[in-house]
């Protein structure tokens, strides 16, 4: 008996791509309009059309994520509009027992575009450390500010922490015309735009946040080396039961902020 001839559907299917192949072609699909997709979802078999609605989930992410990052450099197109540069500045380690605290300024060109630059604090500590790099190679100047635990303990911690971020705004390499800063005022003379949670509502401000986050993260991790038992290189010197326990035990180092009431508390004892 001769063999049956191959339906018109069999041979549909013996000519598409495997699974495999459609994933590894298909992985650089970056809109919806690209043209492969009018083949994946014309595809009748079950794992094509799941990998089509993966697809067009991922693309639906990117797009939130391009939004929100067009509505966090509101503030900065102002000022890029009438041809002026905006420096975004803020900082971390007011909250910790030991260490400095940190601050950065970042003055970001008009056509920066990456979307995940934002509040450090909602970021992991894998996309932070990605980030940092691209930062520093694509913004117009980066600078860091520091105010150390001597000039906390004489000052206070607030006032510390003008100083460092006049530190920071002064380091630049380039003048901005106008700064955006998390909710303080800086004494320095330019025009300020003070922001609550400045770090979620201005991208140059986030990326002043991770500037600052991954330089302290990488100086605590170093302070850990040299003064072991402490945890900084897992608590960045906040008061954790760890620290205290270290504390406690091995008493108070060279970083640690004596008028903090933790620490003041050690010393007295």
């Amino acid at each position: 008996m001769p063999p049956m001839p191959e339906s018109p559907d069999a041979k549909a299917t013996s000519k598409r791509p495997s699974l495999a192949q459609l994933r590894q072609d298909l992985h650089d699909v970056t809109t919806a309009t690209d043209v492969r997709l009018t083949s994946l979802r014309a595809d009748p078999r079950k794992g094509a059309q799941q990998l089509y609605q993966q697809i067009q989930r991922r693309l639906a992410k990117q797009a939130d994520a391009e939004a929100a990052f067009q509505h966090r450099l509101h503030y900065e197109r102002q000022f890029w509009q009438a041809g002026q540069l905006v420096a975004g500045i803020d900082e971390v380690g007011r909250g910790p027992l030991a260490g400095p605290v940190i601050t950065s300024a970042v003055i970001l060109p008009p056509d920066f575009d990456v979307p995940l630059v934002n509040d450090s604090k909602q970021l992991t500590a894998k996309e932070r450390e990605r980030l940092y790099p691209i930062i520093l190679d694509r913004a117009q100047a980066v600078s860091i500010g520091v105010a150390s635990r001597e000039l906390i303990d004489q000052l206070n911690i607030y006032q510390a922490t003008r100083v460092a971020m006049q530190r920071a705004v002064l380091g630049l390499g380039v003048a901005p015309d106008h700064l955006i800063v998390d909710a303080m005022q800086i004494p320095v003379a330019l025009p300020q735009t003070r922001l609550i949670k400045g770090d979620a509502k201005s991208a140059s401000v986030a990326a002043a946040s991770i500037v600052a986050k991954v330089y302290r993260d990488h100086l605590m991790i170093s302070y850990d080396q040299l003064y072991p038992g402490y945890g900084f290189a897992q608590n960045a010197g906040y008061g954790t039961a760890e620290h205290l326990a270290g504390l406690r035990k091995l008493g108070v180092t060279p970083i640690h902020r004596r008028s903090f009431a933790p620490v003041r508390k050690i010393m007295a004892d």
